[in-house]
């Protein structure tokens, strides 16, 4: 039987078939020898081929085999370094939620992310959220950030889950469509889950006073079904996004503003770091390529990721 991931708990897989009965199911055992780096296998988000079984009354299905993915968001795992953990799958359209403060969300980061979801063909909306909470100097900086990604092609939205401000504008977006959400803990992700449908009442927490960070309440990758249509994937809340099996002669490719000039450099193989007559450090020189984007691409090419932020899920 055929089924979709909805959720994942590490060992077993809350999977819905095609008849719209949703059942636990757990990983048949060769999958875990098959050279699989990933720390999870299966993935919220998979097509799966389920085989059902039966224990006393209850029903247990074993995934026996896993579609192949349109395209997945993946990043390095749990204090893992050499492994990397599928964020999830078959995704059409990928939201990051971005707060100033309370907690604060780096340039560093959100440019991780683009560039991962970049490399494995996902698009991206930027939701600024708490737009009712910031001053208006705060306001003004957000609204720079925002034209920022703008110029770069990216599709940017203030919000606020708690008010509701702009959640009708998320709604259209999201229609019919497999989405993911993600971001730091705190933002607000599982509020505007709540605010898009208010009949899940997913748990959500307060920010630490002390750390100036999320309580994390979203253990697992859980797929929700939204009832005007199409699905989210609620995420655990990340500290940092490691990026995964990008060379350096690729990682160009993921700055779309980067992407678009790369042809003017002199050298073919140019990293932009020392070479002559290099067309995208001429562009940050001028003012043309925002300066805290190639910092970025510089800390990834640098594969700085494990020292400068932890790559770990964000902790109570």
């Amino acid at each position: 039987m055929k089924g979709l991931v909805y959720k994942s708990t590490g060992s077993w897989y809350d999977i819905k078939l095609e008849s719209g009965e949703l059942i636990k199911s757990r990983l048949k055992g060769k999958f875990r020898i098959q050279g699989i780096k990933s720390t999870n296998p299966v993935a919220v988000g998979d097509y799966v081929d389920v085989k059902i079984e039966k224990k006393g009354d209850e029903k247990i299905g074993v995934i026996q085999n896993i579609e192949e993915r349109k395209n997945y968001i993946i990043r390095k795992s749990v204090n893992l370094s050499k492994q990397t953990h599928i964020i999830a799958s078959n995704i059409d359209q990928a939201f990051l939620l971005i707060t100033y403060n309370n907690p604060p969300t780096s340039t560093t980061f959100i440019d991780r992310f683009l560039v991962s979801a970049e490399a494995y063909g996902i698009p991206v909306v930027l939701l600024f959220n708490k737009m009712d909470t910031y001053e208006l100097e705060e306001k003004v900086e957000l609204k720079y950030l925002a034209e920022l990604y703008r110029k770069i092609g990216y599709e940017c939205h203030g919000i606020s889950a708690q008010t509701g401000h702009q959640v009708e504008l998320v709604k259209d977006l999201m229609k019919e469509k497999t989405c993911m959400l993600s971001g730091h803990s705190g933002v607000g992700k599982s509020s505007l889950i709540n605010a898009l449908e208010p009949g899940l009442n997913l748990k959500t927490s307060s920010i630490s006073l002390q750390h100036a960070q999320g309580q994390h309440t979203t253990t697992f990758s859980e797929m929700h079904e939204l009832d005007f249509g199409g699905r989210i994937i609620d995420t655990p809340g990340i500290r940092g996004f490691g990026i995964v099996d990008i060379e350096d002669h690729e990682l160009t490719d993921y700055f779309p503003e980067f992407f678009a000039i790369k042809h003017k450099c002199k050298f073919n193989n140019c990293l932009h770091l020392s070479e002559p007559k290099c067309a995208i450090k001429k562009a940050v020189e001028e003012g043309e390529i925002e300066l805290s984007r190639y910092e970025s691409y510089l800390q990834i090419l640098r594969g700085e990721d494990e020292n400068y932020r932890k790559d770990i899920y964000a902790e109570n």
